[in-house]
C-alpha cells in the first residue's frame, strides 16, 4: 500500500549527462501533499529534462525519484500523475467530448466524469465542437481537464498559462488552487514569475541543471537581503529639497527614490517623517520575484 505520509514527489541527488555534458547536477527536492511549488530557470537549465525525468521518459546518470512512492514510469506512478505541457496536441477531428472520453476510458474513469470536467474548465458550450476549431487557449483548458482525470497525487504543469488571456489564467489557478486542496502536489514551471509570485507555496530556482534556491518567498527575500525601494512624491517645488536631505535619485521631477537595507527601513521613515509637508506621499516596495530570481541565477549580485 502507499503511504500517504510520504511527499507525493521525492528527489534525491539527481544526475543526468548527455555524454560528457551534465544537464543536471545533484538536484534533490520534495514536494509535499497540497503544496505548489513554482519551478523557475532560465531556457536550458534543466526544466524540461527533469519534467521528463519525473514523467520516467528518459533514465537519470544517477540518483533517484520517487512518485508517489514509486519509479517514475511504473503503471502506479503514470496513474498518480497529471501532465500538462506547454503545447498540448489532440486528434483535430475529434470534439473535446470525444477525446476526453478517450482518455477517462484510459484513465480508468466513468464517461460520466467528462462533461462536469468540461465544464470545470469552461469548454461545456464547445464539448461538441471539434479541437480543430479550438483556439490555443482552449486546447490548453481541454489538456488541463484531462489533467485533472482522476485524483492525482502529483501534477506537472509545464507553462500552463501558456496562450491564456488574463480571465482564463484566473480560472486555471483557481482549478490549480483546487488541486491543491484536495491534497495533489504541484509542480508548475513558469516563465510567468508575477503569476507564481502570488500563487504558489514555495520557489525552486534552477541554474546550469542545479538548483540555487528552494524556499518560500519570504525567506528568500531574506537569504538575498536586496534592498527595499522607497519612493517619495514631493511637495510642489519640494523635489529638489527631497533630494538634497536625503539623496537617492530623482523620477520624474517631482519624487526621489531611495534605496535602504531591510533592517534600516525604521530608520530611514523616521527620516522621512521629520521632513513634514515636504513629502506628499510614501510607497515602499519589497523585492519582487524577479529581484530575487536575478539575484539567484547570478545576474544581480551588486
Amino acid at each position: 500500500m502507499t503511504d500517504d505520509r510520504r511527499p507525493p514527489l521525492k528527489i534525491e541527488a539527481l544526475e543526468k549527462h548527455y555524454g560528457p555534458v551534465p544537464v543536471l547536477r545533484g538536484l534533490g527536492f520534495e514536494v509535499a501533499p497540497g503544496e505548489r511549488v513554482a519551478l523557475l530557470g532560465h531556457n536550458g537549465a534543466g526544466k524540461s529534462t527533469l519534467i521528463k525525468l519525473v514523467l520516467g521518459l528518459i533514465r537519470p546518470s544517477g540518483g533517484h525519484i520517487r512518485v508517489a512512492g514509486h519509479a517514475p514510469g511504473s503503471a502506479p506512478a503514470r496513474i498518480a500523475t497529471a501532465y500538462l505541457p506547454e503545447q498540448v496536441a489532440f486528434h483535430k477531428a475529434l470534439t473535446g467530448r470525444e477525446q476526453l472520453t478517450t482518455f477517462a476510458r484510459l484513465a480508468g474513469e466513468a464517461p460520466s466524469a467528462v462533461m462536469p470536467l468540461l465544464e470545470r474548465v469552461g469548454l461545456a458550450h464547445a464539448a461538441d465542437r471539434r479541437i480543430g476549431a479550438y483556439s490555443k487557449g482552449m486546447r490548453q483548458r481541454l489538456g488541463l481537464a484531462q489533467a485533472l482525470l482522476g485524483r492525482r497525487r502529483v501534477a506537472l504543469l509545464d507553462e500552463p498559462t501558456s496562450g491564456l488571456d488574463p480571465l482564463s489564467r484566473h480560472d486555471l489557478y483557481a482549478v490549480i488552487d483546487e488541486m491543491s486542496a484536495n491534497g495533489t502536489a504541484v509542480l508548475i514551471a513558469s516563465h510567468a514569475l508575477t503569476e507564481v509570485e502570488a500563487r504558489t507555496d514555495r520557489i525552486a530556482i534552477m541554474r546550469d541543471g542545479a538548483l540555487v534556491a528552494d524556499d518560500t518567498l519570504p525567506r528568500l527575500s531574506r537569504q538575498a537581503a536586496l534592498p527595499i525601494r522607497i519612493r517619495l512624491t514631493a511637495a510642489e517645488g519640494a523635489a529638489d529639497q527631497l533630494h538634497a536631505e536625503l539623496g537617492g535619485q530623482r523620477v520624474n521631477g517631482s519624487a526621489v527614490e531611495l534605496l535602504c537595507p531591510a533592517d534600516q527601513k525604521m530608520a530611514h521613515l523616521d527620516r522621512i517623517s521629520a521632513l513634514g509637508e515636504t513629502v506628499r506621499d510614501v510607497e515602499m516596495v519589497p523585492p519582487s520575484l524577479e529581484d530575487l530570481y536575478r539575484y539567484f541565477c547570478g545576474e544581480d549580485r551588486q
